[in-house]
């Protein structure tokens, strides 16, 4: 197993290639995890454990932003008072 020297870029390749392929199938079925287990498993093998955090927290924040753009900002007290 790596430790923690950077990865190659073949291996940075293999990462990203296995996070598109896992977030695509989220997309792809309402971010039903569990229909995604395979390739979740071969991101979180291909991927430095620390890049899969960031990864996953860089997810919600896209889905957050594009849920503000689509959306928009509700702030929580405006709700009722229109």
């Amino acid at each position: 197993a790596a430790g923690m020297a950077a990865p190659t870029m073949e291996e940075r390749k293999a990462c990203w290639g296995a996070r598109d392929e896992f977030w695509q199938c989220l997309d792809s079925h309402g971010d039903d995890a569990a229909k995604c287990e395979k390739l979740r498993r071969a991101f979180e093998s291909r991927c430095p454990q620390t890049w899969v955090k960031h990864f996953d927290k860089r997810r919600d924040f896209l889905k957050y932003k594009k849920k503000l753009e689509t959306e928009g900002y509700h702030p929580p007290e405006a709700d009722g008072k229109s």
